[in-house]
């Protein structure tokens, strides 16, 4: 097949190799990450891997340069992200490049994500200028009481591989925005598109040294992260499992810690619903990405009276899904980003199959490449129910009442988000109402983001909707209580 893939030299990893940024470019501690091409196996590039010594020596200088940002005049720090915005665009099929070489991500995938990065960096910038202030009544006279934002400090984020230059950027522009420091540790499987790129695309835009640095590394290097006094915050977006550990250590220092964590989403199609647009929303939503992320829907939940049209259906379409190297023409269907991973996917199905569950297409692994993946007749107890998957499987569930749709839906740990397909806008709105979810959306797909909404879960999907809008404010500033009097009055004892 013909590659659709190019870069240019301002893509180019080789010129970080074994680096880390950290005021400036410099030799990491720890050796080298190598990064593969998980559809080839190809060896990308080689970056630096960050020490527990890198992480602390980062926080400090962060914390240092921190005052002056933090002072800095609201227009100069937007300036510098809306400048990071424009660049985004320009070399928007750099950053393509990355993301469809070292993380798999297809051409749709990859656009996507240049262009949601985008708009996090201009909602960051235009965030600041709506600063919340608060007056509070004062018991004395001529006393002014208010309240205001300030910057926490220094902000750790620690991102994940599956959408790595967005889920950076979620947390790195607003951060920065609303006036603190960042120390960013991308995940080792995509250090270049989730981190090396991300540095590149700041000191172009002209931040001032010392305010971000990006720290490839393994989980030494996210402990030491987490652990170190001159880090404020937590900001952890990755797996349930690892978000329970970061959210201990985190506690147990004092830090705050905003956690986005997985997901076993519901997507429920009642029998009034437009059956064929609910099937092809069904299967985006999971086999976007790979279903390779949080807000993929797992478990479909479909009413009897339609659930034999809508397992043809999805069935249907998973077999015109084209799946291989998204380096390819026309590939709609990139690589599981490891072979670990591709394992665990591999079991559910079949562990689901040997319960009872029916393969209708897919479930026969080539290489890295997971085929979509259909199962039918899928119940409560099977792996595929209980698990999130995180691979490109479909698993269809049958329900009687709406009130039965309502308890399977809810019957999971998770509570990301959601999805009902209904022609009466009351009657979803209704069940959407009762589900334990961060977010729901109606006749549409489970995988949805921007940068201006409550983006977050419920349960051990996280700790609420933690990102978006002013919601950052929240996250990334502490309220500081003011008074003002024009003396200093005598007091006694």
């Amino acid at each position: 097949m013909t590659s659709v893939v190019e870069k240019n030299a301002w893509a180019d990893a080789t010129a970080f190799e074994s680096s880390i940024y950290s005021n400036g470019w410099t030799a990491a501690g720890d050796g080298s990450i190598e990064v593969f091409a998980p559809a080839t196996g190809e060896l990308l590039g080689r970056v630096g891997a960050a020490s527990p010594e890198d992480v602390r020596r980062a926080a400090a200088d962060a914390a240092a340069a921190q005052v002056m940002w933090g002072n800095a005049p609201y227009a100069v720090r937007a300036a510098v992200l809306n400048r990071a915005a424009e660049l985004l665009l320009e070399h928007e099929q750099d950053f393509a490049y990355w993301l469809r070489r070292e993380g798999g991500a297809t051409e749709l995938r990859a656009q996507s994500e240049v262009r949601g990065s985008t708009g996090e960096l201009r909602e960051a910038a235009a965030t600041i200028s709506r600063e919340p202030a608060e007056f509070y009544p004062s018991l004395k006279p001529g006393e002014e009481s208010y309240g205001r934002r300030v910057p926490r400090g220094v902000i750790g984020v620690i991102s994940p591989w599956n959408a790595p230059l967005l889920l950076a950027i979620r947390s790195v522009a607003p951060a920065l925005a609303l006036g603190n420091a960042v120390v960013l540790k991308p995940d080792p499987h995509t250090p270049i598109s989730g981190g090396i790129l991300v540095a590149q695309l700041f000191e172009d835009a002209g931040l001032p040294s010392g305010l971000l640095h990006v720290l490839p590394g393994g989980v030494e290097a996210g402990k030491e992260l987490v652990a170190d006094p001159n880090i404020a915050t937590i900001s952890f977006t990755g797996s349930t499992e690892v978000g329970r550990m970061v959210g201990a250590a985190a506690g147990g220092a004092l830090k705050p810690v905003n956690l986005e964590l997985g997901g076993n989403n519901a997507f429920i199609v009642l029998a009034d619903a437009d059956v064929e647009a609910a099937a092809a929303a069904g299967a985006w939503s999971s086999y976007f990405g790979s279903g390779q992320g949080c807000i993929c829907a797992g478990r479909h939940l479909v009413a009897a009276d339609v659930y034999d049209q809508y397992v043809e259906l999805v069935t249907k379409f998973a077999q015109g899904v084209r799946a291989g190297n998204t380096a390819d023409e026309g590939i709609k269907l990139g690589p599981i980003i490891n072979q670990r991973q591709l394992d665990r996917v591999h079991r559910i199905v079949n562990e689901s199959v040997d319960a009872g569950a029916v393969l209708k297409v897919g479930g026969k692994p080539d290489g890295l490449v997971y085929p979509a993946t259909v199962l039918a007749d899928v119940k409560p107890g099977m792996a595929v129910f209980e698990e999130e998957t995180f691979g490109p499987v479909i698993a269809v569930t049958k329900f009687e009442t709406d009130a039965d749709a309502i308890a399977l839906a809810n019957q999971s740990e998770y509570g990301l988000t959601g999805a009902v397909h209904s022609r009466s806008r009351g009657r979803a709105l209704g069940i959407a109402d009762r589900l334990r979810t961060g977010m729901v959306h109606i006749n549409d797909v489970t995988v949805k983001d921007g940068p201006t909404v409550p983006f977050g879960g419920m349960g051990a999907s996280g700790n609420g909707g933690r990102f978006g809008g002013d919601r950052n404010w929240d996250e990334f500033t502490e309220w500081r209580w003011f008074t003002v009097n024009d003396l200093a009055l005598p007091r006694e004892l």
